[in-house]
């Protein structure tokens, strides 16, 4: 069992072992799952990728379009 101990703001300091566990680097999120007595802590995807999927396009575009509309808003 790792240990650690909480200060008066509140805050604990993850142990290396843990952080390597989970794969935790620094400012990465976690998740803090109270069942009972117990809380598990657990990783967050925090990055972009962990999103990709969610939003739908209405209409899709060529990459020439895109490059084209990029032209157009920057005024060339």
């Amino acid at each position: 069992m790792q240990i650690s101990t909480l200060t008066s703001k509140g805050q604990l300091t993850i142990p290396a072992e843990v952080r390597r566990h989970l794969g935790l680097h620094p400012g990465d999120h976690v998740g803090f799952i109270v069942e009972g007595d117990v809380v598990r802590l657990v990783r967050q995807e925090s990055r972009i990728e962990a999103a990709f999927g969610l939003c739908q396009a209405d209409t899709t575009l060529s990459l020439e379009d895109m490059e084209r509309v990029i032209r157009q808003r920057a005024g060339q």
